[in-house]
């Protein structure tokens, strides 16, 4: 049966990509957002997990606008993929045209002078829209990419965002640190996104005054190599995607590797949080971040007795 589960999803998406782009644009975005509404009706447990997000970003936030700001929020992220199926279709042109970062002097900068620099965004507005536009501005950039099940379905995606510009790396590749910093070595943008700690095994950070997790990588990359790092947030606004570059997470000098690691993270928390909280439907977060929420994980010997 698992097989036969794997299939299907496959085929799903692949017509999703084969599908959506041919359809009239404004057919597919009604359509999404029909989807999105019915999703946001049935309450099932990634909008119940949404709203328990959105709940911790405002305590004071009632029952009735959680669930409004969970119904926009749905339909945002169902826009997302609406536009990712339809974006390989979109003309350089017009992924430029709809695209632009602020304080993108930074990145310029560390392209021409050959610095290479780290840019986090979250799981905000359009990221895959924002890679295809820095691919465009910089010749291509490099990130990483969860392994999804079935593997088929990983290969579709490692396929649409190669066509999009972007070199991607699945999350456990081999050497995976090791050629990202020889991709920043070589003076090239990294884009990893940072509000997820897809293998628990990340950092403890405070975010809305409350623990939570979220992964080491860009921190050590940046330690590692000298590269700068920059957090990114996004939002949507009408037919645009825009975004915010925020100022470089610097690593701190006086203390050990694991604080300096534990500092810097905290400090793109701190700038996730002001993103967020300044437009906080554009965050499209269905997946547990908080530790209240998170499942201890069991050690290889099982339960300790």
């Amino acid at each position: 049966m698992s097989a036969v589960a794997d299939a299907v999803t496959e085929w799903a998406f692949e017509a999703g990509w084969s599908i959506t782009k041919r359809l009239p644009e404004r057919t597919s975005r009604r359509t999404f957002q029909l989807v999105a509404d019915r999703m946001w009706r049935r309450r099932g447990p990634s909008v119940r997990q949404l709203e328990r997000n959105l709940g911790r970003i405002d305590p004071t936030w009632s029952e009735s606008e959680i669930r409004d700001l969970s119904r926009e929020t749905l339909r945002g992220y169902l826009r997302y993929w609406n536009e990712a199926f339809r974006l390989p279709s979109w003309s350089p042109e017009r992924i430029r045209d709809t695209f632009d970062l602020e304080n993108k002097a930074w990145m310029d900068e560390a392209v021409r002078t050959g610095a290479g620099a780290i840019m986090v965004p979250g799981h905000m507005a359009n990221w895959d829209h924002a890679g295809a536009w820095a691919s465009l501005r910089y010749g291509g950039i490099t990130t990483v990419a969860e392994r999804l099940k079935p593997e088929g379905l990983f290969d579709q995606f490692l396929a649409y965002r190669q066509t999009l510009g972007m070199e991607v790396f699945p999350l456990g590749h081999p050497d995976l640190v090791r050629d990202l910093a020889r991709r920043l070595n070589e003076g090239r943008i990294v884009a990893l996104l940072g509000d997820r700690d897809i293998g628990r095994n990340g950092i403890e950070v405070s975010l809305f005054g409350q623990p939570a997790s979220m992964p080491a990588g860009p921190a050590i990359l940046s330690i590692m190599t000298g590269a700068p790092l920059y957090p990114v947030s996004m939002w949507f606004d009408g037919e645009r995607c825009d975004g915010h570059i925020y100022e470089q997470v610097q690593v701190p000098q006086g203390v050990d590797r694991t604080e300096q690691i534990r500092q810097m993270t905290q400090k793109i928390a701190d700038c996730y949080e002001d993103g967020i909280r300044r437009r906080p439907t554009s965050w499209h977060m269905l997946q547990k971040v908080w530790l209240a929420d998170l499942v201890p994980r069991t050690p290889p010997n099982g339960p300790a007795s």
